[in-house]
């Protein structure tokens, strides 16, 4: 029996084609075709993960950015808030003239900045500003003999 079986079994190989024919027919192919999509899965998989993980990255650098700046705003309010005294050398209506008039004092070494007067529509520009009323006076007088006669001192709360 078993030389029958082991002939038929010879005799059948013989006659088939080849293996091409049984892949055709899905004898032998599917297990090939099944680690192919695995594989191209699990590919798609990593390449999935990878971009999340650059997004991610990518997210914590925008976020340490954006807390950098947050910082670095908070410490110019704070720097300002101290400096409530200051010597106002000009005021005006139209912010684009309060910029000019700002640029020239900076132009001369002056630390000028533009500020919006609260309760009016008035840009002011601060030539300087000062912590103490003691400090800021004394320069003022400096400023009206010297630079700007009608300078004057806006206090900032």
């Amino acid at each position: 029996m078993r030389r029958l079986s082991a002939i038929i079994f010879i005799l059948l190989l013989a006659v088939t084609p080849s293996c091409k024919f049984f892949k055709k027919i899905g004898l032998f192919g599917r297990k090939d075709n099944n680690l192919a999509i695995l594989r191209t899965q699990r590919d798609s998989i990593r390449v999935a993960d990878s971009i999340r993980k650059v997004q991610e990255h990518l997210l914590a650098i925008e976020n340490t950015k954006l807390d950098s700046i947050r910082l670095a705003e908070e410490v110019r309010l704070a720097g300002e808030r101290k400096n409530k005294y200051n010597i106002i050398v000009g005021s005006f209506i139209t912010p684009e003239y309060a910029k000019v008039h700002a640029e020239s004092y900076k132009q001369q070494g002056y630390d000028a900045k533009v500020f919006k007067m609260e309760g009016s529509n008035f840009e002011l520009v601060s030539a300087e500003s000062h912590q103490s009323l003691r400090k800021a006076v004394s320069r003022l007088e400096q400023f009206q003999d010297t630079i700007e006669i009608d300078a004057w001192i806006y206090v900032r709360k």
